[in-house]
């Protein structure tokens, strides 16, 4: 009977990830996040290409690195909180409980609007200092001053987009947050060539773009939570946070919370150290990383992925299924990886035109991009290992060791070796090195500590069993 529930709930939104072959159900459920996330990043990238070519080097470096570093600060921080409430209603949807499905949806939205207006006044009121704490150069001090404090009085319809696209990806629909995501692209880059080529807005169109976009994410989002007629459906009216939902949410997403926030405050060190190296080096490592966010959209999806189909898997009860979906998206994500880093190792040049003319932005751009794309798949194991604890509830240990092997150790070689020898060959070595150390201690610890890594998976008790 509980199997049937399962296949039935899967059909309504044309999902089986508890059913089917296992690596097509993975590709479904890939391929919408992955252009997700690709349309998710476009957002800023867009502001950067069109600054960059119609205002100049200095704005291009201030709508990049400098801000989009302290942006994925808190959104990031929230991503990984909206997390447990995608592992939670994916285990109670997998479950058949349709009643916690409701009370967790509304939970999370209501969780999601206390958040985001603390985000805005703390980034509205912080952006200069943290901005000077970070060592940005005057010369975008005034432009990513601008582009911060616009970009958090919008961001509470952000918060929302992300949390409510996380429900439905808890329940198995990952092609309708692609679909709401691409109608707020397109907006994106209507109202950018309108707000800042026609108009002359600078940096400001430029945010002012990216917010106004990201509220019709939102607006379609909830449209389509308070709409449906599944366990998942929104009232209005029923916003409240449950202590107890709350309390199990942030217990699976604080730990994915906390890594955001490590990850991001190494790469703050790291970019206050590109920052000493000038205004062509910020602008090349502002281009680069929007190059190499190709790889982490790619990452992300695959871990987003594993994330839900182990739960909605471990909930259902089926162990055997978890760990031979787990393998077959590490072979996945490692025939990607490998396609991928070959593409960009040998084409990467053709896309550095894309954001600059400069010369001198391109060639310091090309050199950081030859050192750090035959590095990515030291990175594989973190992801997809630690995308599947996530899945079954266990977040700690996965954060511990991601903290310590990836953000203490890239911070204490920054520390201790770039004042010794400063250049950016110095400061990149950071990322190969504590990514291979970290994927080493996540092998031991999921393969000898973890309960997935035990022959037999202890079943999930929070669904009923």
């Amino acid at each position: 009977m509980k199997a049937q529930k399962n296949i039935k709930m899967s059909a309504q939104t044309g999902n089986s990830i508890t059913e089917g072959v296992i690596w097509q159900q993975l590709l479904f459920f890939f391929f919408p996040i992955l252009f997700g996330t690709f349309f998710q990043q476009l957002y800023n990238t867009v502001d950067a290409v069109i600054v960059g070519q119609f205002v100049g080097t200095e704005a291009l470096a201030a709508v990049g690195g400098t801000t989009g570093t302290l942006i994925n600060l808190f959104v990031g921080f929230f991503i990984g909180l909206s997390s447990g409430a995608t592992v939670t209603i994916s285990q109670f949807y997998g479950a058949g409980q349709h009643d916690m499905v409701s009370r967790s949806v509304h939970t999370a939205i209501a969780f999601s609007l206390l958040t985001g207006v603390g985000m805005m006044v703390i980034g509205v009121a912080g952006a200069p200092f943290a901005l000077k704490a970070m060592g940005a150069p005057d010369a975008i001090m005034d432009f990513a001053t601008v582009y911060l404090r616009i970009y958090f009085l919008g961001i509470i319809p952000n918060l929302i987009y992300n949390m409510g696209s996380g429900v439905l990806r808890a329940i198995g629909d990952s092609k309708r947050p692609l679909y709401f995501l691409m109608a707020s692209c397109f907006t994106n880059i209507v109202l950018d060539l309108l707000f800042v080529v026609v108009l002359h807005m600078e940096v400001a169109g430029a945010a002012l773009a990216t917010i106004m976009s990201q509220a019709v994410s939102a607006v379609l989002v909830i449209l389509v939570l308070t709409r449906t007629q599944e366990s998942y459906r929104l009232f209005p009216g029923k916003l409240k946070i449950e202590g107890f939902l709350v309390k199990k949410i942030i217990q699976i997403g604080l730990p994915a919370g906390l890594q955001s926030v490590m990850y991001n405050a190494s790469n703050i060190i790291i970019q206050s150290s590109v920052n000493t190296l000038g205004t062509v080096t910020i602008a090349s490592y502002t281009a680069y990383s929007k190059i190499d966010s190709i790889f982490w959209m790619i990452m992300s999806a695959f871990g987003i992925s594993i994330t839900t189909f182990v739960g909605q898997n471990y909930g259902a009860n089926k162990p055997k299924r978890v760990k031979k979906g787990i393998k077959v998206c590490l072979l996945m994500s490692l025939i990607t990886t490998i396609i991928l880093s070959l593409l960009l190792y040998f084409f990467g040049e053709y896309i550095f035109h894309l954001f600059t003319t400069d010369g001198a932005v391109i060639d310091s751009g090309m050199d950081i991009l030859h050192f750090m794309v035959p590095a990515f798949i030291t990175y594989i194991l973190i992801e997809i290992y630690s995308g599947s604890l996530r899945g079954i509830g266990d977040c700690w240990i996965p954060m511990l060791l991601t903290c310590v092997g990836v953000c203490v150790l890239r911070v204490v070689w920054v520390s201790i070796a770039v004042p010794i020898n400063h250049t950016m060959t110095t400061i990149l070595f950071s990322y190969p090195m504590s990514w291979t150390t970290t994927s080493i201690a996540f092998f031991i610890y999921f393969h000898f500590f973890s309960r997935l890594g035990r022959k037999r998976i202890p079943v999930n008790t929070d669904a009923g069993w």
